[in-house]
């Protein structure tokens, strides 16, 4: 029985992926990877690819990876399944490890650097937010989130919200939030179609903010910090030297 490893393919730019994740892809025979993996990523791979991408309202796809996985899993001495992000941050790099442990094959998490973190903003910038809360726009089966939790967090992290973006910002401003509190999308985040859009709260909830999936979305004041100096990841090499 083969070792499954649930690596972390990052936000996008290859650079981010982290060197174990970079020899894996290297050196595993096959992996199964996400629909939404940069193909910068994907062009590290040797071996077999096998896209198991599930779509919108897929859910029912997830039995069908799980039992892909176990197969490659008795077939090969490793195998390497590639997630967006962190394999285990909206990931079901969980569901994934309990499935094949509960069939006697060892797994490894390798963990990747998630969505959230891709967008070079000071979550926790001190005097403005003493912490985060990270909330999924949709639930399993297109189920709306309870945002109760989280409405007071100083800084809110919004992951595949997008489509429901106006119903999320109504529904903070019913829970307390103000609607001139500045929010920020961040589409495509570390490749090279990265695309910000800035708006006020109360602009999402009017339905004033066009915006494309995927994207990642920070609600609060730490959104400011960066408007007028750019962040240190954002610059190219050559303006660095320069």
């Amino acid at each position: 029985m083969g070792r499954v490893f649930l690596v972390g393919a990052g936000p996008g730019d290859p650079d981010l992926l982290t060197l174990r994740a970079h020899r894996l892809l290297r050196e595993a025979p096959v992996v199964l990877h996400d629909r939404l993996v940069d193909e910068r990523v994907l062009s590290l791979i040797r071996g077999k690819r096998v896209d198991v991408g599930k779509e919108e309202g897929e859910s029912g796809k997830q039995e069908a990876i799980h039992r892909l996985l176990l197969r490659y899993a008795r077939a090969y001495p490793f195998v390497v399944r590639l997630k967006g992000g962190d394999p285990c941050v909206f990931g079901r790099g969980g569901e994934e490890a309990l499935f094949l442990a509960a069939h006697g094959v060892e797994v490894e998490v390798v963990p990747g650097v998630s969505s959230f973190l891709a967008t070079g903003l000071p979550l926790t910038h001190r005097g403005l937010s003493s912490g985060f809360a990270v909330v999924a726009g949709v639930l399993e089966n297109g189920g709306y989130p309870d945002l109760s939790p989280y409405a007071k967090a100083p800084t809110l992290v919004v992951l595949m919200g997008v489509k429901r973006r106006a119903w999320i910002a109504q529904e903070l401003l019913r829970l307390g939030r103000h609607p001139e509190e500045p929010s920020l999308f961040v589409e495509r985040a570390t490749s090279p179609e990265e695309r910000r859009v800035k708006a006020r709260l109360g602009e999402v909830a009017e339905g004033r903010v066009e915006v494309a999936a995927p994207a990642v979305w920070v609600i609060g004041k730490v959104v400011e910090v960066l408007s007028e100096a750019r962040s240190a990841r954002a610059w190219t090499l050559e303006e660095v030297l320069r």
